[in-house]
């Protein structure tokens, strides 16, 4: 018995690396983007060209994560796990040896879809190893080194990038994914579950070409006339009619990528719907507090991964004090309120001003940073809903559905992650360009070098000033989602009294923050 147990615990934790891994790259480049697409020849002041690195690979890791995720019920959990590595090893190959933009974007695609697929599967094979009272404990376990990636993500990223360069990011990826392949079949037991469930097919395609058209309706290489490009209004139209059918289809279909059948739909759907406003606040910050360290605050890709320290690793312990709250609070409350406090956050991060890595708040026995405090407050913001979210997700299904609702959560964040930094990024990118039309470029010919450096001086400055709007507009933006989500949260409801047998599962369900993964198979 004690060895069935070491075995198991082995598997899921050789799971949970592969998790970890996945969840680390997608957080990866935010902090070497400037430098990555500056070395392909795209400008600074032309960075909107660049947004496809980041979506390519979240919308890749949202269409992956239900789709392979239930093809490890039919080809079983080892086989699914090795392969989604070696696409993942692959994309990675592809990211590294990149020459142009167009096949940076392809790489970090493929490597999206693989790694997104790790996450469900590893849930799943939780769902084969222990039984049904045990379960929720071991996903939230999961689901919580999943969370643990956007903590790591950056700081990792920046720590690899100034010791062998951005390219060593995803070199390293490849060794590591051979060793996680040689864990895997080691230690993940093989052949395919007993019950082979049938796959929605339908539905993830609709789901991924929906979001698919949205994406490239929202991308905008050319944001000088305006914010959507000559085909985004098509593009987002199809996009939402798709996204509607894939509604449709979900409601009449037989096997279903979320099988809603006694769901307590209200809680559960104004959960999904702060996460995805959440996810999408998330992204914003991880991508837009990076280029201002690099743009405003003239720091390199170290030091802006050093400020956004200042919000992740407050997010990290708020996930853990969330968890905590939600046991002796309702739900509710705990998500309203770290979204009221994100948007405080936000709210500041907004009236910075050019200067502000140099202001202070005086608070009489402390001083602090008013940066600091301010990314601080967001994260602890943000922080807070992750693991009330997730209780929420799992007392409002059935317990053999636990592991299809935490997906879902986690699948509505980075839907918001996808849609929300498109969206910010394409209106912010007009905004700067609209901002910046009349300056001139000053060139060194036919005056004196002290005029020179005036005008020069004078251009870089006119940049900033833009910048500094552009970024403002987008946190502002970023505040006020924060205070819709805060309202939406009214709408989850208080906590129903648990069923015989329950109980020991919600409790746990509050404690963990993250939860994510398929139904088990």
């Amino acid at each position: 018995m004690r060895t069935m147990e070491r075995s198991r615990r082995v598997a899921i934790g050789v799971g949970g690396i592969v998790v970890l891994v996945a969840a680390v790259d997608a957080y990866v480049v935010v902090t070497v983007l400037v430098t990555m697409v500056g070395d392909l020849g795209v400008p600074v002041n032309h960075i909107e060209r660049a947004s496809l690195v980041v979506t390519s690979f979240l919308l890749g890791y949202v269409a992956g994560m239900p789709l392979l995720g239930l093809l490890s019920d039919r080809f079983g959990r080892r086989v699914m796990l090795q392969a989604c590595l070696v696409g993942f090893a692959a994309g990675s190959a592809v990211t590294a040896l990149a020459g142009s933009l167009p096949v940076l974007i392809a790489g970090r695609g493929l490597q999206g879809v693989a790694g997104g697929a790790l996450l469900p599967i590893t849930m799943a094979l939780a769902g084969d190893l222990w039984e049904e009272r045990r379960r929720p404990a071991v996903l939230g376990g999961v689901g919580a080194v999943q969370e643990l990636g956007s903590v790591l993500g950056p700081l990792y990223g920046a720590g690899v990038a100034a010791l062998v360069g951005w390219r060593g990011i995803f070199w390293i990826n490849i060794p590591i994914a051979l060793l996680a392949m040689a864990a895997v079949h080691w230690t993940v037991p093989g052949g395919r579950p007993a019950a082979r469930a049938r796959i929605d097919v339908a539905g993830g395609v609709l789901l991924a070409a929906g979001l698919g058209l949205l994406v490239a309706g929202l991308y905008n290489p050319d944001p000088h006339r305006s914010a959507l490009p000559a085909w985004g209004v098509p593009c987002i139209a199809a996009g939402a009619v798709v996204i509607g059918c894939f509604a449709g289809w979900e409601m009449r279909a037989r096997t279903r990528l979320l099988d809603l059948h006694g769901v307590r739909r209200g809680g559960l759907f104004a959960a999904l719907g702060v996460s995805l406003l959440s996810g999408a606040a998330l992204m914003t910050t991880l991508v837009d507090v990076q280029l201002i360290a690099q743009t405003l605050f003239g720091r390199n890709a170290a030091g802006g991964a050093l400020l956004l320290a200042r919000f992740l690793v407050p997010l990290a312990a708020a996930a853990v004090i969330g968890g905590l709250l939600a046991r002796r609070f309702t739900e509710r409350w705990v998500v309203a309120g770290g979204m009221l406090l994100a948007a405080a956050g936000y709210a500041h991060v907004a009236g910075w001003p050019v200067h502000a890595q140099h202001l202070r708040y005086d608070l009489g026995l402390f001083v602090l940073s008013r940066v600091d405090a301010d990314l601080a407050l967001a994260g602890l913001g943000l922080g807070l809903v992750i693991a009330p979210l997730s209780a929420v997700a799992l007392r409002s299904v059935p317990a053999l559905q636990h592991g299809i609702a935490s997906a879902a959560i986690v699948v509505a964040r980075m839907m918001g992650m996808l849609i929300g930094v498109a969206a910010l990024s394409a209106w912010g990118f007009h905004r700067f360009q609209s901002l910046t039309a009349h300056l001139v470029t000053p060139l060194p010919i036919g005056m004196s070098r002290t005029e020179f450096a005036r005008r020069l001086a004078a251009y870089v400055a006119a940049v900033k000033a833009a910048l500094h709007t552009e970024y403002s507009d987008i946190f502002w933006a970023t505040a006020a989602l924060c205070v819709v989500a805060a309202l939406l949260a009214l709408a989850i409801g208080g906590r129903a009294a648990p069923s015989a047998g329950s109980a020991a599962d919600l409790v746990e369900a509050g404690a963990a923050p993250g939860r994510a993964g398929p139904a088990p198979g």
